[in-house]
């Protein structure tokens, strides 16, 4: 099948929230040089709201790994963290991190000139509801900078949340409050944590809207667009730009579907799912790929990881122990697998591509038969890219390119 070369059309939004992020490294950056601010670590599912309500400014990790990914330089780094007995097997997001660490570079100096380093830790903070290596991850880092290490133990192969789950991870939530008010050199105030969880839940509100207006036909919104506009919802819950960003995304999305644009000039023939971890360093490819032959990749189950419909104010510790265990990625194949089946139908799609990250096994959910028992249950052709997150040396574009091509052509024929 022939590709087409395919125009997007750029999202006004997009620059607004480019500079949101730039903002919030050059704040980092300045507060571990300076020791103005306390800064807390903290994974990207972790217990930010906690840290901001006690005036921690909060560093992700992932954030930082997804930008070694997407800016090519993971295989340059992974080595370095082989070499000190991390297996080229795990994660690569803590591979590339530590390795760039171990070089004393950063993909950040090039992105934001004047940032020389990632900034320092006084907490890291981890919840293992995305996998155990963030607790090995952060386990390093606590030990290379002499800083506290805590964490939320999480369950697993949940059917439905509980509240026995909700109460083990509640109890460990409020159990941090101590050891960081040393830490903070101030008191914990449960109105500020209240206020916290009120804007976080009103970035997943405004969030989730995003996303869902990529059920309109044609989409004005792609996965690849999404895993760049996705930024502020990870770095930025609890604080009041973000909610004021997604406003203003959400007003030009709803624009676009008015005008009955969709994201490129050329025609949406096909809508695909993306289930599975990005390809950072292929996100451009891989939207030419698949924009040239017609199909739109619309929506994923990723960008929906920082969608929260359970938290609460009015119950701040309960609400984000119940909001994180509902986690897709910590539940059970059966309710992975409807999950799945609402998505597609909600978003008119005709395909689903199944990304097999080498190194994130948490992350994907092809290896157990999901895709041919999904396949038989809606009719839905299924495609399995082999890749990864970060380490491009596990990927082949060419075999990728001839996948795709020949996913579409099945597609075309249906």
């Amino acid at each position: 099948m022939a590709e087409k070369e395919v125009r997007p059309r750029r999202l006004k939004t997009a620059s607004d929230i480019a500079k949101f992020m730039a903002d919030y490294y050059y704040e980092l950056d300045e507060a571990s040089k300076s020791g103005s601010r306390k800064i807390a670590w903290c994974t990207s599912v972790g217990p930010a709201e906690i840290l901001r309500s006690m005036g921690f400014l909060t560093y992700f990790p992932e954030t930082h790994s997804a930008l070694i990914g997407t800016r090519k330089m993971a295989e340059d780094f992974i080595p370095s963290a082989n070499a000190i007995g991390y297996s080229p097997d795990i994660c690569s997001y803590l591979t590339s991190d530590i390795g760039a660490y171990l070089q004393g570079t950063t993909p950040l100096a090039k992105a934001f000139p004047g940032i020389e380093r990632i900034p320092g830790a006084d907490v890291l903070v981890y919840n293992t509801n995305q996998c155990r290596d963030v607790q090995d991850w952060f386990s390093w880092y606590s030990k290379r900078f002499g800083a506290p290490l805590l964490g939320v133990e999480t369950h697993r192969n949940i059917e439905k949340v509980t509240p026995a789950h909700t109460s083990s991870i509640a109890a460990q939530l409020e159990n941090m409050i101590e050891p960081l008010e040393k830490i903070a050199g101030r008191r914990f105030d449960i109105d500020e944590l209240k206020n916290a969880v009120a804007l976080s839940r009103q970035c997943s509100v405004l969030w989730e809207k995003c996303l869902a207006t990529a059920s309109a036909v044609p989409s004005p919104l792609t996965f690849f667009d999404a895993t760049t506009l996705m930024g502020p919802a990870v770095v930025g819950r609890g604080l009041q730009p973000v909610l004021d960003l997604y406003g203003l995304l959400l007003e030009e999305l709803n624009e676009r579907i008015e005008r009955g644009e969709g994201v490129t000039e050329g025609p949406e023939r096909h809508r695909i799912y993306w289930e599975g971890m990005p390809v950072w360093g292929r996100l451009s490819m891989h939207s030419k790929l698949f924009g040239g032959l017609g199909a739109a990749v619309i929506a994923s189950t990723y960008c929906s990881s920082w969608i929260f419909n359970a938290l609460d104010p009015a119950a701040p510790f309960e609400s984000m122990a119940k909001a994180y265990s509902e986690l897709f990625i910590v539940r059970s194949e059966d309710y992975k697998e409807k999950y799945i089946r609402e998505k597609l139908e909600f978003f008119k799609c005709d395909g689903i591509v199944y990304h097999d990250a080498k190194t994130c096994p948490n992350n994907s959910n092809c290896r157990y038969g999901m895709p041919q028992r999904l396949q038989s249950k809606t009719g839905i052709p299924a495609l399995i890219i082999n890749g990864d997150l970060n380490d491009m040396r596990l990927i082949s574009d060419e075999q990728t390119k001839t996948n795709v091509e020949a996913f579409i052509e099945q597609l075309e024929e249906a």
